[in-house]
């Protein structure tokens, strides 16, 4: 059933200025946040080489902070939907500079300190539950799709700290880059209070945490959508923890240069996310859906073959990654549409919840299956065929969803 617009956003196409004034702080705040979350990859070989870890214990202390930061926004989006935006932000920003400042002064000396203080990390990837209500909540559904791409870029966060932690830990010591995300937190926290301001007439959630939550993950839109949002997201996720991993040992590429592939992946995801947003208010998300998975699993197909890098294993990167970040801008774009109002936050929980733990689990498989094949193939097809079933399902099983049709 579609939902009706959500409380405080007007019927119109027209957006009010303080809808983009909330949009641009809520961007600036997940990108922060996100900027923190994915500090660990990016220092992944400095730490396997310094505390001796094999492959598999290197997936790991990557992809901790992906599933804490995965099944927190389940609590953090129905949390969201209670008490709003405005106290959500700035206390889960407060209480992510507590794990950057520990990894990077106390814990990278020992690995179960690095997994305790990755685990606590993941909060910074819970504020994903936290922007989408707000967004959608000040938005016109007819610029939901186009609003919540944009504020779906502050996964550019990744980029940031693909492209910086390692160039700053050489020039500044290893404590740098921690200190400075932890000042820019604590910075964001402060304004965010200060400029944050939930939608006029924001639908407050009422009830008990579990059965709120209950109600909403029996809803058919919530399972739909987070299959889409492990397949779309989950992919991003999975390539942009796991990418350097897997251009230094099929290709030989060096840290440096493994590290600035993979922020050209993240980027270029990045600024397809609103595109995929825009694409979905123009001719709705099922029909970009189903051409963004299409995409991915002819292009996972090319890679699974593992041609030279330069230009076909270059070109079937991208592509993915424009794929992976259009539809990850598409899936709520559709969420937008379908989801009950005063449920957002909530749906957005879980549904962010399934793309999270969509990228936690291919890095485990990708080093399991390379410490047992020796090479990537067996889980570059596995990425094809769930892109096939992923566009199939979106085509035919979902093709009414969030259409006028369905309005009772």
């Amino acid at each position: 059933m579609s939902a009706p617009p959500a409380a405080g956003a007007t019927t119109e196409a027209t957006v009010p200025r303080a809808a983009w004034t909330m949009l641009a702080v809520a961007t600036v705040g997940f990108t922060i946040n996100f900027w923190a979350w994915a500090l660990i990859s990016p220092l992944g070989a400095l730490y396997t080489q310094a505390l001796g870890l094999s492959a598999l214990q290197k997936s790991l202390l990557v992809a901790v902070p992906v599933i804490v930061g995965s099944l927190g926004r389940i609590p953090v989006g129905a949390l969201t939907d209670r008490f709003g935006a405005r106290m959500m932000f700035p206390l889960v920003s407060v209480l992510t500079i507590a794990p950057v400042l520990f990894i990077g002064y106390l814990g990278s000396d020992s690995y179960p300190m690095m997994l305790l203080g990755g685990f606590v990390l993941g909060l910074g990837g819970t504020t994903f539950a936290i922007g989408v209500p707000l967004v959608n909540a000040w938005f016109p559904p007819a610029k939901r799709g186009t609003a919540l791409g944009i504020f779906g870029a502050g996964m550019g966060g990744t980029a940031i700290s693909a492209f910086s932690t390692v160039q700053l830990k050489d020039a500044f010591g290893l404590a740098f880059p921690f200190t400075l995300v932890a000042i820019l937190l604590a910075g964001y926290a402060v304004a965010s209070y200060l400029l944050l301001r939930d939608a006029p007439g924001r639908q407050v959630a009422t009830g008990g945490f579990v059965r709120r939550t209950w109600d909403t993950f029996r809803l058919p839109v919530t399972l739909q959508m987070s299959f889409l949002y492990a397949v779309g997201f989950g992919g991003f996720v999975a390539f942009s923890v796991y990418l350097p991993t897997y251009l230094r040992d099929a290709f030989g590429l060096s840290p440096s240069a493994a590290a600035l592939r993979t922020a050209g992946f993240v980027v270029l995801a990045v600024v397809m996310r609103p595109i995929g947003g825009w694409l979905s208010d123009r001719f709705h998300p099922v029909p970009v859906l189903s051409v963004c998975f299409t995409v991915v699993a002819v292009f996972a197909s090319v890679s699974a073959l593992e041609r030279p890098l330069e230009w076909t294993g270059t070109v079937a990167f991208l592509a993915m990654a424009a794929a992976l970040g259009a539809s990850s801008g598409a899936v709520f774009a559709l969420v937008a549409l379908a989801a009950p109002a005063g449920k957002v936050g909530a749906v957005t929980g879980i549904v962010g919840a399934a793309g999270g733990l969509g990228g936690f689990a291919p890095p485990l498989v990708m080093g399991a299956i390379y410490g047992w094949a020796g090479n990537y193939r067996p889980g570059l097809w596995l990425l094809a065929g769930t892109a096939v079933v992923a566009a199939a399902y979106t085509a035919w099983g979902m093709r009414s969803v969030g259409r006028p049709a369905d309005a009772a």
